[in-house]
């Protein structure tokens, strides 16, 4: 855990949070300790994920690219 938290720049604490809230790349348990792994490839996908899913690098999801909407479009409460 502490090499994969290393290759992501993230302390072996935020991976462990992240883990158990399910939240980060993909790992397992092997051996006969429950030692958790990740594999490479995984932590590559995920940081791939991440990129992806962030609007500053996806210029898709730029909200400054998106067309203004109409007050008509806004939803209001009763």
């Amino acid at each position: 855990m502490k090499q994969a938290a290393q290759y992501l720049g993230l302390s072996p604490h935020t991976l462990y949070v992240w883990r158990h809230r399910r939240n980060g790349p993909p790992s397992f348990r092997m051996g006969p300790r429950g030692r958790v792994t990740y594999r490479l490839e995984a932590l590559d996908a995920w940081i791939r994920e991440q990129e992806q899913a962030d609007s500053r690098s996806n210029t898709a999801l730029s909200p400054l690219d998106a067309a203004p909407q109409s007050r008509s479009d806004y939803v209001t409460s009763a």
